[in-house]
Formats: structure tokens, sequence, C-alpha cells
């Protein structure tokens, strides 16, 4: 009896809606990334969220923080993120086995790296030197951004 009582907390529709979409969107996102490529996605999302968050300390930082700049910028973190799966199709046409998937994915990894290394920078964050000289011209290109905001 206890476990039928366990069992009512939960399924709940909330739960179930939650498997549905589970259910429903792990093979397609499976079928446009591929298989087992789970870790370096996970990677270039977290870079992603970490660029977004050390923009947002920057752009307060330097006062030129602009909540509708901030959501022009969701359409080009969505078609960057479309990328990897353009390239696995792209791959799984021409029959090569991630060399374009791989390719695009760690260049949008070493992208989205520098604009968050330079975004800490304007943040305040410390950071290496040898890591400010590596992304200078992209630390000076949203310094010139940010200029032409305020």
């Amino acid at each position: 009896m206890n476990i039928l009582q366990s069992l009512h907390n939960v399924a709940t529709p909330g739960n179930g809606w939650a498997a549905t979409a589970g259910a429903t969107l792990t093979p397609l996102l499976q079928y446009l990334y591929g298989s087992d490529r789970q870790d370096i996605l996970v990677v270039l999302f977290v870079l992603i969220a970490l660029d977004w968050l050390t923009g947002v300390f920057a752009a307060k930082k330097d006062m030129s923080y602009s909540s509708e700049y901030g959501l022009s910028r969701i359409p080009r973190t969505l078609f960057l993120l479309s990328l990897p799966a353009v390239a696995n199709l792209l791959d799984r046409v021409a029959g090569t086995p991630g060399f374009l998937f791989f390719g695009v994915t760690f260049g949008l990894i070493y992208h989205t790296w520098t604009s968050l290394a330079a975004n800490a920078f304007r943040a305040g964050w410390p950071l290496p030197e040898a890591i400010v000289k590596l992304v200078g011209s992209e630390i000076k290109a949203k310094a010139d951004r940010a200029a032409q905001k305020k």
C-alpha cells in the first residue's frame, strides 16, 4: 500500500509532461548532433552560459548593460548551437566520421572561450597575463563596442 501512495507523488502531470518531452527530444537531439557526443556539447553549453554570465557582469561594470542588447543575442546563440547539428548532418551526407562536427564544435568552443575570457577581463576578474595577451584583440573589440553603446 505504501508503494502506491508514493507513486501518487511521482505520477504527476508535470512529471508526465517532462517524461514525454524527454522521450521526444532525446531521439531528435541524437539525430541532429549524433550519439555519444554529449560531453563535447555539454562543454559548449557550459561555455556559452559562462560567456553570458561574464558578459552581464562586464556590461554592468562598464555601464553598457542593456536588456534589449542581451535579448538580441538569443537568436545569435541559437544559430551558433545549430551549427554543430548542420555539420553533423553534412558528415552523414559526406560519410565522414564526425570530421565537420568536431571541427565546427571545437571552433565554437574556442570562439566562446575567447569571448568569455575577454568578458571576465572587462568585469575585472583576475586572469593570467598569457590569457590577456591571447585575447587582447577581443578585449579591445568588446571595449570599443561597449563605448559605442554608452
